[in-house]
């Protein structure tokens, strides 16, 4: 997937062409010097020199750069909140920064900055994405412990997307397995998000009671009712929506809200009562950061992200927030979910990737007795 990289960006004031001046200078000789025209003279006569240095013009630092590389659906948020940071560090620290931005999917964006884009800032869709690139030696081991909230900065749920009006009745994961339903997700060997769906799907018998087996035999036949396995979710959305197959699509509760937000599509969904919590973490990237020498603006930056106003802007575009405060304002936006299992439920995510989406794992084997 091609990297959309775009900036947000903030012009100099004319006070960072100026340096302190060390000697009185007549006011001519500070325009030839700055490049100033005369035209401005008046404005610059009004303002006493002096070398005193409370009183010497203080220049602006040099404006800061960093990169986010982050999955495709936060950039509506973030959209609204790298201004919301750039006014601040500028009013504080009297900065002025760059963000570029890189959106895509996640597993790509990770593959991504570990072949050599050079993220100051990642935030993926699932810790597993960010420990890889950990283990590629860019990020240092205990990241999830330099952030608030084990550096969990959004969280979202599954959703049941079904065609308007919901006509085959789909509105809990049984219904999934009633003979005839096509359910379209993607491949969780080559998407993130597919594996929250697989873990929501076997979550559901887990955290009601059933054991491995059962789930196992649930799970097997939800596979069996999906007609195509698309390598990511957008690609799986297209599927359900742009080329109208399936009957009912797995999918992020904040990727739906959003899409009902844009007018996109002509659809129904359903939050399941029992789901899985699908945990988005940001870190800081500390090779890059000490290679670039941001890793203060980085850190402040991924520290501004749990901050109330932060956390609006991402509730406001379907993620449930993890700042107390915003979660509360918002309670009454997202339905209640009874039973909600974690990733911690499932022995983290390297026993997740060796249990389910190793080679020769469980979801290997579900798909050779599909075959």
């Amino acid at each position: 997937m091609n990297n959309n990289l775009f900036s947000s960006t903030k012009g100099q004031s004319l006070s960072s062409l100026l340096q302190p001046l060390k000697s009185p200078v007549s006011l001519a000789s500070v325009a030839l010097l700055t490049g100033v025209g005369v035209g401005i003279l008046p404005v610059l006569a009004s303002s006493k020199l002096s070398s005193t240095p409370s009183e010497q013009l203080v220049a602006q630092k040099p404006k800061a750069e960093i990169t986010l590389v982050s999955f495709a659906v936060t950039q509506a948020a973030y959209s609204k909140i790298i201004p919301l940071f750039t006014a601040k560090w500028k009013k504080e620290k009297n900065q002025d920064i760059e963000i570029r931005q890189s959106y895509g999917g996640s597993g790509s964006q990770t593959r991504a900055v570990i072949d050599g884009l050079e993220a100051d800032v990642v935030a993926l869709a699932l810790a597993g994405d960010t420990e890889k690139i950990q283990k590629a030696g860019l990020i240092k081991p205990g990241w999830e412990k330099e952030a608030p909230n084990g550096a969990i900065v959004t969280r979202s749920v599954a959703a049941l997307v079904t065609r308007q009006g919901n006509p085959k009745k789909i509105n809990n994961w049984p219904d999934l397995v009633k003979p005839g339903v096509k359910v379209i997700t993607a491949n969780p060997k080559t998407s993130g998000g597919a594996q929250w769906n697989f873990l929501a799907l076997w979550g559901a018998v887990t955290q009601t009671g059933g054991n491995d087996q059962k789930a196992r035999q649930f799970v097997t036949q939800v596979y069996n009712n999906a007609p195509v396995l698309p390598k990511d979710a957008r690609e799986a959305s297209d599927v359900f929506f742009k080329q109208g197959q399936g009957d009912v699509l797995i999918n992020y509760e904040n990727e739906v809200i959003l899409a009902k937000q844009k007018g996109e599509g002509n659809f129904s969904y359903t939050i399941p009562a029992v789901n899985i919590s699908i945990d988005n973490p940001v870190a800081v990237v500390d090779k890059n950061v000490d290679k670039h020498k941001t890793r203060e603006v980085s850190e402040a930056f991924v520290k501004f992200l749990f901050t109330p106003e932060a956390q609006r802007e991402f509730a406001k575009v379907g993620f449930r927030p993890v700042n107390t405060t915003v979660s509360k304002e918002v309670s009454t936006k997202f339905p209640k979910v009874n039973k909600l299992s974690t990733v911690q439920n499932f022995g983290g995510w390297p026993n997740i990737q060796k249990k389910f989406f190793a080679d020769g794992a469980i979801f290997d084997q579900i798909q050779g007795t599909n075959r």
